[in-house]
């Protein structure tokens, strides 16, 4: 028995009559007799009564017809997944990145995601430092990453989504906390917090850099396990911390402020990354959707 058996037993039942099913399926009469004389034999029972002038279903036969029909309804529904699935339609799409900096954009993301694309499921995962989320791309246990990188592996791409700025979040007490931007070295003296360190830290590369150049070495009194700490340490005085203009968008604290740095510095952009000779259909949409939601910076 075969989708093709099912559904010439589904015409002949709804038109009680060989010929219309055998138009209705735009095929000769007699293979229509055929397929339903062996669908019988594999059944054991006699599906149909015939005489020369009608046909009706016998007791099988009317009690094989829904269920016929829940087979061939599985058989479209299963044959409308895999054919989204191909065009990319359906399916799970990993997504790493770091809470408090890309918090706006994963979520405009997520949205038009949503929206365009319902059929798949993005599974966003937060709080992925930059080089353990490049790793995990590297290895397959995530599709896409955001972050910041200075060296990209072979074998992965990507695309900016937003050129940063450096900033210092100071607590809104500070001397300088109205002006707009000021130098590192006005900051010399202060106490600042900084993020766990790891590999490839493109902001603690920064930091370093611009005070060695500034001709101090930081004061550094805690070490931050994440951005959102770092900011409720500046919030409640504890002293500075150098961020990201994409955390400054995203943080909505009165008792912090945001100035940003004059000092000269390598740029900074927060980058989506992703595997070269990508196969997953899914997640070549949501790359496509993001360069339409999320696109390159002029």
């Amino acid at each position: 028995m075969d989708v093709k058996d099912i559904k010439t037993f589904i015409a002949v039942a709804e038109e009680l009559h060989f010929g219309r099913a055998a138009e209705r399926l735009h095929m000769a009469q007699p293979p229509v007799s055929r397929t339903i004389r062996a669908l019988e034999e594999e059944l054991g029972v006699e599906l149909f009564k015939r005489d020369t002038r009608n046909v009706s279903l016998t007791n099988a036969g009317q009690e094989f017809l829904q269920p016929a029909r829940d087979i061939l309804e599985s058989f479209r529904r299963a044959t409308r997944i895999v054919q989204a699935a191909d065009r990319g339609e359906t399916g799970l799409v990993r997504i790493a990145y770091a809470g408090a900096s890309t918090q706006v954009i994963v979520g405009r993301l997520a949205r038009e995601s949503r929206s365009q694309l319902p059929g798949i499921v993005l599974e966003l995962q937060s709080q992925n430092f930059a080089e353990p989320a490049m790793s995990r791309v590297l290895q397959g246990e995530v599709d896409i990453a955001l972050g910041r990188w200075d060296h990209i592996p072979a074998g992965v791409v990507t695309r900016p989504l937003a050129r940063e700025d450096l900033v210092l979040a100071v607590p809104a007490s500070h001397p300088l906390a109205h002006n707009e931007s000021a130098s590192i070295k006005d900051f010399s003296s202060e106490h600042f917090i900084m993020l766990s360190a790891h590999p490839g830290s493109v902001l603690g590369d920064r930091f370093r850099k611009i005070c060695h150049s500034a001709g101090f070495e930081p004061d550094i009194v805690q070490i931050a396990p994440d951005t959102w700490t770092a900011i409720s340490l500046v919030a409640a005085g504890v002293g500075c911390s150098l961020t990201l203009s994409t955390v400054a968008n995203n943080v909505n604290d009165p008792n912090v402020t945001f100035v940003r740095v004059t000092d000269d510095y390598q740029p900074v952009e927060l980058k989506m990354a992703w595997l070269d000779n990508q196969e997953n259909s899914a997640v070549k949409a949501i790359l496509d959707l993001s360069e339409i939601t999320l696109p390159t910076p002029v």
